[in-house]
């Protein structure tokens, strides 16, 4: 467990801190683990892998077989645990009950709940202050579920916290559009659940506008095509801020994710049964009230007719509030680290191209923090459990200072199936997920440097 600021341990017994207990973050405590290093997971929320349970009811792209990380297998192996089979899909449910939980049961004590990281510095040091600032601990502080404020101390912190907390506003600037704070009864940041029947009841009958051009858009218009089947009067929206093309839909059958590519083929259905309609070029600017409806007005002047809901799927962006007393280098576009974004740029990679990457990429000027998962990426919308498994087993390797095992990465990834033309991120509005966007390098074990391109093939 961590150790209170008013002991004098030295700095490699204390635990390694990690932020989160999601996915990624419970990968590295088994890493660490694995590794004979002692992690401390803190969760802001009640049990493991708290926002994959606020989106249980969607299904995951990738199948058990890629969603599952080997040192945690490793651990829960002498509980009787057997993976799922591995070419079947979970819902963000199953991966939560089913594999996520108990691995956080597994950890036991180093794992705490109901925990809010609300700073993180170096012991005696602000963020100016240089003199041997890296031989300090890391003072965390945290505030518990019932206000109780503690500060822990860390040899190292891993923060594994990912996006979910800050959807993307409305406004096609990056900032919430005019009138959007005050319509918050009527928009939800979320793929809606259309099995609780107070949900169900939302969008029944309704017009709903959904904007976004992702993964989560497609999921939304999807499901509010079905409920057009049952609830006549329902139809959605479909807000773009860009053009409709070849690449709108995704990669359709050629998507090696055969269930994103099903989803975009599921979402160009409903537009084509008339069950969404396709408003391109719309940016919006202002939210207005037209009685108990809402109008929205674009930048060019368009208004609009009005709709009883949004749904608004812009991507998430990280926050870094918490970190602001430690160094950090990130790319002023992406918020990723500075020698990540320009692997993952979404302006720059049409095809959602990932190159293999570990510490070194993920690195800041604030030695031994890092910055893992969804959190990683900042606003690019290209992750995959995958590649948040293997950043966390090349960090631990390099805290428990096996540097060549920390410098060779090895990486698996998908080929997306949408190369060419203009890119499926080409558009800020490309919607960030838990297992959202993709890449195009062919599917082979890569045994390379970190840093270094794939040569395996692909776009």
């Amino acid at each position: 467990m961590a150790v209170p600021t008013n002991s004098v341990p030295t700095t490699d017994q204390l635990p390694v801190l990690v932020i989160g207990a999601g996915p990624v973050g419970l990968a590295a405590a088994a890493h660490l683990v694995e590794r004979g290093l002692e992690p401390l997971v803190l969760e802001a929320g009640p049990s493991a892998a708290t926002a994959v349970r606020d989106w249980a009811h969607v299904r995951l792209f990738s199948p058990w077989a890629e969603v599952t990380d080997p040192a945690a297998e490793k651990l829960l192996a002498p509980t009787g645990w057997v993976r799922p089979d591995g070419a079947a899909y979970p819902t963000g449910g199953d991966w939560a009950e089913r594999y996520l939980q108990p691995l956080a049961d597994v950890l036991g004590d180093n794992v705490r709940y109901g925990v809010t990281v609300t700073g993180v510095a170096r012991a005696g040091r602000d963020r100016i202050v240089d003199a041997d600032r890296a031989e300090q601990p890391f003072t965390v502080h945290v505030r518990t579920a019932d206000g109780h404020e503690e500060r822990l101390t860390a040899r190292a912190v891993i923060d594994a916290s990912g996006t979910w907390t800050i959807p993307g506003p409305m406004g096609a600037d990056g900032l919430p559009a005019l009138g959007e704070r005050t319509a918050t009864d009527r928009i939800s940041y979320r793929v809606p659940d259309l099995n609780d029947p107070a949900v169900r009841a939302r969008y029944a009958g309704k017009r709903t506008a959904v904007i976004g051009s992702g993964a989560s858009a497609f999921t939304a218009l999807a499901y509010l095509a079905d409920l057009a089947e049952d609830e006549p009067g329902t139809h959605a929206v479909w807000i773009l801020r860009r053009g409709i093309g070849a690449n709108t839909f995704g990669g359709g059958e050629a998507d090696q994710l055969p269930a994103r590519g099903a989803l975009g083929l599921r979402a160009k259905a409903a537009v084509e049964a008339g069950h969404a309609s396709a408003l391109t070029g719309f940016r919006t600017q202002t939210v207005d009230r037209a009685g108990d409806r809402i109008v929205l007005l674009a930048e060019d002047g368009r208004r609009l007719d009005p709709v009883d809901e949004i749904i608004v799927l812009t991507g998430f962006r990280p926050d870094l509030s918490f970190l602001s007393e430690v160094r950090l280098g990130l790319d002023e576009r992406l918020q990723a680290p500075t020698a990540l974004a320009p692997l993952i740029d979404p302006n720059v990679h049409s095809c959602g191209t990932v190159y293999p990457h570990g510490v070194g990429e993920l690195s800041h000027p604030e030695q031994d923090l890092y910055l893992v998962g969804m959190k990683s990426y900042g606003r690019a919308p290209t992750f995959l459990a995958m590649t948040g498994y293997e950043q966390v087993r090349s960090i631990t390797a390099a805290l428990a200072g096996d540097h060549e095992a920390a410098e060779r990465v090895e990486l698996t990834l998908p080929e997306t199936g949408v190369c060419g033309g203009a890119g499926l991120y080409d558009d800020p509005d490309a919607a960030q997920s838990s297992e959202g966007g993709g890449c195009c390098a062919a599917p082979a074990t890569l045994q390379i440097g970190i840093g270094a391109p794939s040569t395996s093939g692909g776009c």
